[in-house]
């Protein structure tokens, strides 16, 4: 513990190195032995760094002078200035960290445990979604002749065709396409060592076929599956593909396509929901596909009612 205290200190915050190392190091290995999840544990250290920091601000100075108020003055100042969602994430954050403390025997009590925050149902999600026109507008206006094009277009495509997350989709490697009763399977590993595996629909074969060949990937299994580009070689590095450069790829295909929709990672994912659902599938296999504990997460992606909402929009005469 000793040997660990220099280090654990440089890590927490000085109203937490203040409570001596017993303290630090419970803060950190809350951040880093409890929480596995990498986005996880990225948005709740965001959390309590910046709430710590709002306690500098307001004077406290000592673990023992937190309390509900201050927990709930800060979520209340918070709402005001980001959305609900983000203040009901914070509040989480909170509540774990202080659980935390308080069972490694540094707090009595949760100061957060009594706090309640926002109201925010949702009932619909936020995520654009692309038409299927502008879908194949979007892989059509890729150059398939590229090293680059043919794994942009097979990413996109995964995602389209597999609902596959991107976390997911990054994190393939060559293995995880494979042949099982003449039929191309993809293997997506989720969060927390979970596996799932979907066929792939004729086009995703096609542009999974097309780009391992053309990469060379097919001798290297292990190798990842989406891998970063070198434009000095023209070829794959090797290194993992990072979800903000993927994230920023389809910002680019998008806008080179002519596409005005503003998309993200989740776009993809969620025009191939809705496009499942508007061609005769039901909610129940699609949540299937989509790996989802229930449908009513499924029900986030569907957009069939806008469809019906510009159409009724439409009748409108003046």
């Amino acid at each position: 513990m000793n040997q660990l205290a220099p280090i654990t200190a440089s890590y927490a915050p000085a109203l937490i190195a203040a409570s001596g190392p017993r303290a630090s190091y419970r803060f950190l290995e809350f951040f880093t032995a409890e929480i596995r999840n990498a986005h996880t544990r990225r948005a709740y250290t965001r959390a309590g760094t910046e709430f710590f920091d709002w306690l500098a601000a307001k004077g406290v100075t000592q673990l023992a002078e937190i309390g509900s108020v201050h927990v709930a003055t800060y979520i209340e100042e918070l709402q005001r200035a980001r959305s609900a969602p983000t203040a009901k994430l914070r509040l989480a954050a909170l509540r774990h960290l202080f659980d935390c403390m308080v069972i490694g025997d540094i707090m009595s009590t949760n100061p957060a445990a009594a706090v309640r925050g926002p109201r925010h149902i949702v009932r619909r999600g936020k995520t654009p979604v692309l038409d299927p026109a502008e879908v194949r507008q979007l892989i059509d206006a890729i150059d398939a002749t590229t090293v680059i094009g043919l794994r942009d277009r097979a990413l996109i495509g995964l995602m389209v065709y597999s609902f596959a997350r991107i976390g997911a989709a990054i994190r393939m490697r060559v293995e995880d396409v494979y042949t099982k009763n003449r039929r191309l399977w993809v293997r997506l590993h989720k969060n927390g060592g979970k596996q799932h595996a979907m066929p792939c629909h004729h086009n995703l074969e096609t542009y999974l076929h097309a780009y391992i060949d053309g990469a060379g990937l097919a001798s290297d299994p292990k190798a990842l599956l989406f891998q970063t580009y070198s434009r000095s070689t023209g070829q794959l590095t090797g290194n993992p593909l990072p979800q903000a450069n993927a994230y920023m790829m389809i910002q680019r295909r998008a806008k080179a396509a002519g596409i005005t929709t503003r998309m993200g990672n989740h776009t993809l994912r969620a025009t191939g929901v809705t496009a499942y659902l508007k061609n005769g599938g039901t909610l129940e296999n699609a949540a299937l596909m989509a790996n989802h504990a229930s449908t009513r997460t499924t029900q986030h992606y569907d957009r069939r009612a806008e469809e019906v909402t510009l159409d009724e929009v439409e009748k409108i005469l003046v």
